[in-house]
């Protein structure tokens, strides 16, 4: 896993000592080592930072040039299929002379041999590349299919931009970093932002599965190309359209071989790898499945929780002592968790606000004390059907009956009363409560609920049940409403129901722009490659091609894999309530965080730049404190971005940044174009 970042200087002023700055800013996504590659008559400059993972000596180091001088590659990722392109490659006549055994080299000879979108289609892998064909005099742009590795690219003044990381952007002088004011409320609106908007006006995400296209011609004009060369929506679509015939004992079979392989193929590296183990259904299957491909212990990680609402350690060791792995836990209390909160506006780089960020990087250095690749569970809810959600598609059936009217009556006796008050009335009630509030935060879990009451159709059920502010305008001054994902995102695809709309829509937008940001900052942080073997293309078809009964039935999800994963553990250490990835963000902001909270809300700081309803902050803020209401998923919003401004900008951050944002019209990069 590497870092990547590079221009094309429309007038040749910059050069090698901007390239070097900018890499050096993605030193912990590569402290392996780095290097440059640079055409001063095209403008064009390469930075890379290596992360040495297959084939480490220096037959892998990168910029790499193909064999026939035409191509120049920087490439951040993991190609898992290398050694069969390598094979076809040779069986077609169209090897070289081989340098080493690196799927960089390998890559870049499919490449110049068929074609740069054939190339991405036969590799099934996680990337982020950049490169620059010779004879062309062309860029290409190109990123995984599912999203795994970031790749940011925009406009510096006259010179083209990208980078892994809007950090080693920012190095660029003329880089101007105006906020683009959709973008701020769609980030409130979900806790990030979603591609291919970033938080600047002029940069932009390269989304998943697409390749962008640049001429050294075009610079001037800007005229950019981006075109998908993999789509999600088309594998649903076709698991979909060929659904899957045999029985469910058929299915799980079939699920048992196809992970079998795609595992085994994650877990090629020439440096240490392991696992890291929540003990929920999907990372234990992972593990279980490594354990049977490996020669000995599999290592596993695993960050307890002193909360027993919100530990599963306890879980994942007697996964662990089952499987056999050679197993490290770590249990943190709230200085170890809160000591991470400082470090996350510089680690993230733009706001990102899903609180699971915390114990994701714990997890994260925790197994990189021990190694440098580790496999995750991540991807298992979105095409199983494991996230809650989804098992509310009857729930709105029957709520839609229901006048609206009655229903926020309802919502209004929910919450005159706090959390806590609830919570406390269920565990009295013990087994009279309904089964979903027998476990931990009922109150919290009931509060959050009784807000989706008001919804008016199921398009705005999913929303509320997907948003942190539902309606950012609220605490916004400037009037725009962010991207309005249930309407504009959802494939257009024949879906059945609620959840098959609700698990499209997660794959395409949810998965890429929160759970793979997530795990992709934590881990590379402390230098870590994630791999996750459940974002696998074929794998996705298949489960799509599976009856939705097999995947989630009554209010149980993951059916088949759940029976896949008895085969290798006792169903009694998986079958219980999902409890996430989580920390009490609700409580710390109430104790441990309140000093820290205060400061960013103060009137003072929220005034700063006229950005926010200020008043309207506020008494959010004063009602969580008070207890009787968990605004904490709206508050962390508030307080991530707060904090990354501070980060952009220093203590105070200045007006000017945020009187743009709130002035500036919504705009894509000048002359940019698309056939998306």
């Amino acid at each position: 896993m590497c870092g990547i970042a590079g221009f094309i200087s429309a007038d040749g002023k910059h050069g090698e000592a901007l390239v070097a700055r900018m890499t050096a800013r993605l030193i912990h996504r590569g402290p392996d080592g780095g290097a440059h590659w640079l055409d001063p008559e095209t403008g064009i400059a390469l930075g890379h930072r290596r992360l040495s993972i297959i084939d480490v000596s220096a037959q892998g180091d990168q910029p790499m040039v193909s064999a026939s001088g035409r191509y120049v590659m920087i490439f951040n990722g993991e190609i898992f299929n290398y050694a069969d392109l390598r094979t076809a490659l040779e069986a077609a006549g169209a090897a070289p002379r081989w340098r080493g055994h690196s799927d960089t080299e390998v890559l870049l000879q499919a490449i110049e041999t068929w074609g740069v979108e054939r190339a991405l289609q036969q590799a099934e892998g996680q990337l982020a590349l950049a490169l620059w064909d010779r004879l062309e005099r062309r860029l290409h742009l190109a990123r995984d299919r599912f999203g795994e590795k970031p790749l940011y690219w925009g406009w510096a003044g006259r010179d083209f931009v990208f980078a892994s990381e809007l950090k080693a952007l920012a190095q660029h002088p003329a880089l101007d970093r105006s906020l683009d004011p959709e973008a701020v409320a769609s980030y409130f609106r979900y806790a990030y932002v979603p591609a291919p908007w970033s938080i600047y006006r002029d940069v932009r995400k390269l989304e998943p599965g697409a390749l962008l296209s640049l001429d050294l011609a075009d610079l001037k004009s800007r005229k950019v190309e981006t075109r998908p060369y993999w789509r999600a929506a088309d594998e649903i679509s076709a698991g979909l359209a060929d659904r899957f015939s045999g029985s469910e004992d058929d299915a799980v079979e079939a699920l048992d071989a196809r992970l079998r392989a795609i595992v085994k193929s994650r877990m090629v590296s020439d440096v240490p790898l392991g696992a890291l183990l929540s003990g929920g259904i999907d990372s234990s299957i992972i593990v279980a499945l490594m354990q049977q491909a490996a020669s000995r212990p599999v290592k596993t990680f695993t960050i307890g929780s002193w909360d027993k609402a919100l530990n599963e350690a306890e879980h994942a060791r007697e996964v662990a002592r089952v499987l056999g792995t050679e197993h490290t836990e770590l249990y943190v209390g709230g200085d170890e968790a809160l000591g991470v909160v400082p470090r996350l506006a510089e680690m993230y780089d733009e706001p990102f606000a899903d609180s699971s960020q915390i114990p994701t990087h714990l997890v994260s250095a925790l197994a990189r004390r021990h190694v440098t690749v580790a496999l995750s569970g991540d991807g298992g809810d979105e095409l199983f059907g494991g996230y809650n959600r989804y098992i509310y598609g009857p729930a709105w059936n029957r709520l839609s009956r229901t006048p609206l009217g009655a229903r926020r009556f309802a919502a209004g006796v929910v919450h005159a009363a706090p959390p806590a008050a609830w919570s406390a009335l269920f565990k009295a009630a013990g087994p009279l409560a309904p089964g979903a509030l027998r476990h931990g935060r009922a109150g919290d879990k009931l509060h959050k609920f009784a807000h989706k009451l008001t919804a008016r159709s199921e398009a705005s059920f999913l929303k509320l049940l997907l948003s942190a502010w539902e309606t950012p305008q609220d605490i916004l001054s400037g009037g725009a409403h962010g991207l309005d994902i249930p309407a504009e995102r959802l494939p257009a695809l024949p879906l059945g129901g609620f959840a098959e709309r609700a698990m499209a829509l997660d794959t395409t937008n949810y998965l890429p722009d929160d759970i793979l940001v997530k795990v992709d900052r934590a881990s590379m942080a402390v230098s870590l490659e994630a791999r996750a073997p459940f974002l696998d293309s074929g794998l996705l078809r298949f489960a799509w091609s599976l009856p939705m009964e097999m995947k989630l039935k009554g209010k149980s999800g993951k059916r088949v894999l759940k029976r896949v994963l008895e085969r290798y553990v006792p169903r009694r250490l998986f079958e219980r309530p999902k409890a996430g990835f989580a920390v009490p963000v609700g409580t710390w902001l109430r104790s441990d965080l309140k000093d820290w909270g205060e400061s960013l809300v103060s009137r003072e700081r929220l005034s700063d730049g006229g950005l926010f309803d200020v008043e309207a902050v506020r008494r959010v803020w004063a009602e969580h404190q008070s207890g009787r209401r968990d605004w904490s998923a709206r508050l962390w919003a508030v307080l991530m971005f707060q904090a990354w401004r501070d980060a952009e900008e220093g203590p105070h951050a200045g007006s000017a940044l945020q009187s743009e944002a709130k002035r500036a019209p919504r705009r894509t990069p000048a002359g940019a174009s698309s056939s998306n």
